[in-house]
């Protein structure tokens, strides 16, 4: 007998596209809470189109960016806790691009699970729009994607892609960096969203229960403190840059701060920092100990409390850190750079005051 309903074989595959399309609706109110000048339609179309004129470019230069949660996810489907990775999603886009001066515009996400389970996406997609409306650029469309047998039941893949801009002569260019600049760390909100791989690992070894109060922080589960959402440094970044108060900036992510530094350095010069300088957080501190990790491990592997480090002239150092301090940073003195030649691009100081009792020298 035909089927009554074109898409009913479709659903018995396990897509239901009638539940994708009222989701899509459901998820427009979203979408106009983070909308800015420049936004031209609204979300279902084939593709979403941006007004830079309106937005008030000239001459501008486009920069962009993709990327993702990564395990940090396993926690939020371990947790039943979806509403914050949405915003840390953002924030790994929009710090990116915010580092080279430009202001972020637009952000498209992925979303793909085996089951589209609308209260799950939607708290996903509700964090997602908080960013955006955190860093000021619009959610401007996506993809929602089901794949049945793809991923495990209670599963979900999360990407996303973000353009900004910035007038021709205003990118920030790391060949601007001089000997004797000041290096600024702006505190960071956590473990933001990467090392998870290792952050499981130990939690998985000491067995550690994630509904319980953390060891570092008994106001809180443990599962939830890890969660804690990276921070949005796009006001403050913006700022620096449009006073001419920075010249470089490093986004602390991926292979934390020894990969990351030198990203933001010329060739031929060095990052000096003194690990002293600052306070290492109570979660890597406890991950220290719990996970018998050096000094080496946590520098390479998470922000150790610092989520973005300013390369700033050494007299405007002053003024660059009371407008941070105003936009509610918390900042630290952290090194300053030095020539080096062919040598290491980052030398980290003061390394011994991040050695916990449990490791065996």
């Amino acid at each position: 007998m035909a089927s009554s309903h074109p898409t009913d074989a479709y659903r018995a595959a396990g897509v239901d596209i009638d539940r994708a399309a009222a989701f899509v609706e459901d998820l427009k109110p979203l979408a106009e809470r983070s909308t800015r000048p420049g936004v031209l339609g609204g979300l279902g179309g084939f593709g979403a189109a941006f007004d830079l004129r309106a937005a008030g470019f000239r001459d501008p230069i486009l920069i962009a960016a993709t990327d993702g949660v990564g395990t940090k996810l396993k926690l939020a489907f371990a947790l039943g806790q979806h509403s914050t990775v949405g915003v840390d999603l953002v924030a790994m886009n929009v710090n990116d691009i915010v580092v080279q001066g430009a202001e972020p515009l637009f952000f498209l996400d992925y979303f793909a699970s085996s089951r589209l389970e609308p209260r799950t996406a939607r708290a996903v997609l509700e964090g997602i729009a908080e960013g955006c409306r955190l860093a000021g650029c619009a959610l401007i469309g996506g993809e929602t994607a089901e794949m049945p047998g793809f991923y495990g039941k209670g599963e979900y893949d999360l990407a996303g892609f973000a353009v900004g801009a910035v007038e021709r002569g205003g990118l920030l260019n790391r060949d601007n960096v001089r000997p004797g600049d000041r290096l600024l760390g702006l505190a960071s909100a956590g473990l933001h969203a990467n090392g998870f791989s290792l952050v499981r690992m130990v939690v998985d070894q000491a067995a550690a229960d994630l509904a319980a109060p953390a060891p570092f922080d008994p106001g809180q589960d443990l599962g939830m403190a890890l969660l804690t959402p990276t921070r949005i440094y796009v006001d403050t970044a913006l700022a620096l840059a449009r006073a001419g108060l920075v010249r470089s900036l490093a986004h602390i992510t991926g292979g934390g701060l020894v990969e990351n530094i030198p990203r933001a350095l010329p060739q031929g010069l060095a990052a000096r920092l003194d690990a002293a300088s600052w306070p290492l957080p109570p979660v890597v501190a406890w991950l220290r100990d719990v996970g018998v990790l050096s000094p080496g491990d946590l520098a390479r592997t998470f922000n150790c409390g610092i989520g973005m480090v300013a390369m700033v002239p050494d007299d405007r150092t002053a003024e660059a850190e009371a407008l941070m301090a105003a936009k509610g940073e918390t900042v630290w003195h952290i090194g300053t750079v030095t020539e080096i030649g062919d040598g290491d691009p980052i030398i980290l100081d003061g390394l011994e005051s991040w050695r916990g009792s449990a490791r065996v020298s």
